[in-house]
């Protein structure tokens, strides 16, 4: 049986996260990363360079994110064997872990639910606004409901199912090589002016490796819940990302919701098309539902990791 590295990240990160208080002194290790994306965006992607200059800059930005992500799981894992010898998986899960979202996704979800559970409107779109990019000043009750499930739907793959795939795929490497691609994602993947062409190659890279994750993800949620097929197989492309829509239909379906629909990004609004044909007037406890959803669904994950560990 070889050493459950995957099971073991998952268990510490459900079990402890990354600690507030660990946070506030040396921050998180994707801020590492959020300062090279930043720099190199500084440098090199200036109004003053051609589109192509500017897309060479931003394949040099990911390769030197590859290079840096990767060469230091490398290495740390390296020195875990060394160090450790045949107990070197334990420092490996402790590495890996922190590239694994469970507990912080939920905890943030759930602050949402017991806002709007108060009836505190205002709380819950600041406490939504910390996990969506969207305008949250004029949603009501159901649009920061809807808001707050979409999150947990796309984040189930990009914050836990795709990094544990790469952490069972590439070990140690592969963990952190995928966080600062959905990191650069996040930072500069966008179809703005300034990052359109700086930014594609950061997009096109978290496409192709979130590609298969997301649709593990996606009929691995319809699965739990035992319904939401029809609305997978229908509506999952109706996200404008070629894989947030699989988790987002299976959500929508498994919960009877309608998810995504119009929305508004810097005051600019967007007909974004319907997720789902049920109810569009979602509530607290529809996140509550959710959170019960993604927690069986994070559980069969576990079960994924044992079953590889196993099998190896």
């Amino acid at each position: 049986m070889a050493e459950p590295v995957a099971l073991a990240a998952l268990a510490i990160d459900a079990a402890i996260g990354w600690p507030a208080a660990l946070y506030r002194r040396i921050g998180h290790p994707v801020g590492a990363f959020a300062a090279i994306i930043g720099q190199c965006e500084r440098r090199w992607n200036l109004p003053s360079h051609s589109p192509a200059a500017r897309r060479i800059a931003g394949i040099t930005t990911v390769l030197i994110l590859i290079g840096i992500a990767g060469g230091a799981g490398w290495a740390l894992a390296q020195l875990m064997d060394w160090a450790l010898g045949g107990w070197s998986w334990i420092g490996i899960a402790l590495l890996a872990a922190p590239g694994l979202a469970q507990r912080s996704l939920f905890e943030h979800v759930r602050v949402v639910r017991d806002a709007l559970a108060g009836s505190d409107l205002e709380a819950s779109r600041s406490a939504v606004a910390m996990i969506v990019g969207r305008d949250v000043e004029m949603l009501d009750e159901s649009g920061v409901a809807r808001a707050a499930i979409e999150s947990l739907a796309e984040s189930f793959c990009d914050g836990i199912t795709a990094p544990l795939f790469w952490l069972l795929v590439l070990g140690l490497p592969g963990i952190w090589i995928y966080k600062a691609i959905n990191t650069a994602d996040s930072l500069i993947g966008h179809r703005e002016a300034r990052w359109r062409a700086f930014g594609w190659t950061a997009a096109r890279s978290d496409d192709l490796l979130n590609l298969v994750p997301a649709r593990i993800a996606g009929p691995l949620i319809c699965l739990i819940a035992g319904r939401g097929w029809r609305v997978l197989w229908r509506d999952a492309r109706n996200h404008a990302s070629p894989n947030a829509g699989w988790t987002e239909a299976a959500m929508a379906g498994a919960l009877g919701l309608r998810l995504a629909g119009p929305v508004s990004y810097d005051g600019t609004a967007h007909a974004k098309p319907w997720i789902g044909d049920g109810r569009a007037d979602a509530k607290a406890g529809d996140i509550s539902r959710a959170l019960n959803l993604y927690l069986r669904a994070c559980t069969a994950l576990w079960l994924i990791a044992g079953v590889a560990a196993w099998a190896r």
